[in-house]
């Protein structure tokens, strides 16, 4: 009965999308990729809506249901029916009569399963299709027989373009740069002097002696522009300001604009946000979602950070690594490697880390520096640890999204009165579920 009420309501709801599409013709910005939508989806929204009349896919709205919940400027009803009756006649009566309008749209466009992108793609016909790139072990696999198939998925979304559009594409992926070559119309970021647009000079920004964001040098027609951006940390958060910069270029918005709007930029929460930990630590909370090639990436910035002049260790508590298929126990014993390199203390939440733990401790990492948790534990993991922390202490905090990693970060807050303003999944249908 359920899955003929959501089937529904996706199909009335993409209906009155696709008459709203064709009322007031919006330029639209899609966003996709295995890594970093949300966070490149809210980088270009943060350069544009300062000189454009722009809309954004609120969290990660990026479903055959969250986006045209964007389009018709709708809050997800949930399980409640009578509200899902009320988002209807909103979204009829945004068809009937003429209201004020955004110019543009930015979406994003996930995948769980085959053909999800290319059914939304087929209706959507974006302007700008943003591709941020699919690493070699993705998230989302287990339901596609190889991550090259998952790849052919996003490139869906470039397919679709219309006539005269522009595809954006992540440069530094080889494979999807490949799979796109017959395209027209393309411009490519990345770190790599290959690249239209490139960052240079990659880093952390201090106060006081801790990092408080990201900086990096935009190298883009013989210019060289310094870049920063406050409150997070990471190459993702570069990945998306580049792309940002390619989408800004598109839509006539000038490199300055865009510059002062990251730096203005707070993103999204769970993703590498530096939070103050208590006594005086530091904590790097990456609990949106995890991947492979993600989790390596915010190991590398754990190892990356200075510590301040009167010492502190690095602190990695990882979840477990969800919808990996096949590549579950490879994925994450390379993380555990990559852990034993960058950390000094790693914790582990959930029966699929502790594959994690034991590559860690295959690497020397010394066993008494190693402790195992069970997937319910996240938030005894910070209760636990927040006795232990201590002034300079750097940790990091990562799990896919249904480990619920966010509690472990609550537990560690210097503010925990803070924590729906800094946090993910603070929703009360969220904070309801165990």
């Amino acid at each position: 009965m359920y899955d003929f009420f959501k089937k529904s309501i996706v199909f009335l709801l993409t209906w009155e999308a696709r008459l709203v599409l064709s009322r007031y013709k919006p330029k639209v910005i899609a966003v996709t990729g295995s890594v970093g939508k949300t966070t490149t989806k809210d980088a270009i929204y943060a350069t544009l809506s300062s000189t454009l009349h722009v809309r954004k896919s609120e969290k990660s709205f990026n479903s055959d249901i969250g986006v045209p919940l964007t389009i018709l400027g709708l809050e997800n009803a949930w399980r409640n029916p009578f509200l899902w009756a009320f988002n209807l006649v909103q979204g009829f009566a945004l068809v009937i009569r003429r209201v004020p309008y955004p110019a543009w749209l930015v979406v994003e466009v996930g995948a769980d399963r085959p053909d999800d992108i290319r059914r939304i793609a087929k209706w959507l016909r974006p302007d700008i299709a943003v591709i941020t790139g699919v690493p070699d072990i993705p998230v989302h696999v287990e339901f596609f027989r190889s991550p090259d198939e998952l790849a052919h998925e996003k490139r869906a979304l470039a397919e679709h373009v219309k006539e005269g559009g522009m595809l954006i594409l992540n440069g530094d992926d080889a494979r999807m740069v490949e799979l796109c070559k017959e395209f027209k119309n393309v411009t490519t970021f990345g770190f790599g002097k290959q690249n239209r647009f490139s960052a240079s000079h990659q880093g952390i920004l201090y106060e006081k002696g801790k990092a408080i964001g990201t900086r990096f040098r935009l190298v883009h027609s013989g210019l060289a522009i310094p870049v920063s951006i406050i409150g997070a940390l990471g190459r993702a958060r570069t990945y998306a300001a580049l792309a940002a910069f390619a989408v800004a270029e598109v839509a006539g918005v000038e490199s300055s604009s865009v510059t002062r709007a990251l730096a203005a930029w707070t993103p999204p929460p769970g993703r590498m946000r530096v939070i103050k930990g208590v006594n005086g630590s530091t904590i790097i909370d990456d609990t949106y979602n995890s991947s492979p090639a993600a989790a390596l990436s915010a190991l590398e910035t754990l190892k990356e950070v200075k510590a301040p002049p009167s010492g502190g260790r690095r602190i990695a508590v990882l979840g477990d690594m969800l919808e990996l298929g096949r590549y579950a126990s490879e994925a994450h014993r390379s993380v555990g490697m990559r852990a034993a390199a960058c950390a000094d203390m790693l914790l582990t939440v959930g029966f699929r880390s502790r594959a994690i733990g034991e590559a860690a401790l295959d690497a020397r990492m010394p066993e008494a520096n190693i402790r195992e948790y069970e997937h319910t534990e996240a938030r005894r993991v910070g209760q636990e640890l927040r006795n232990e922390v201590r002034e300079g202490d750097i940790v990091l905090v990562k799990g896919s999204q249904s480990m619920r990693m966010e509690r472990t970060v609550e537990e560690l807050m210097a503010e925990p009165e803070k924590a729906v303003e800094l946090l993910v999944r603070q929703e009360p249908e969220w904070l309801l579920k165990k």
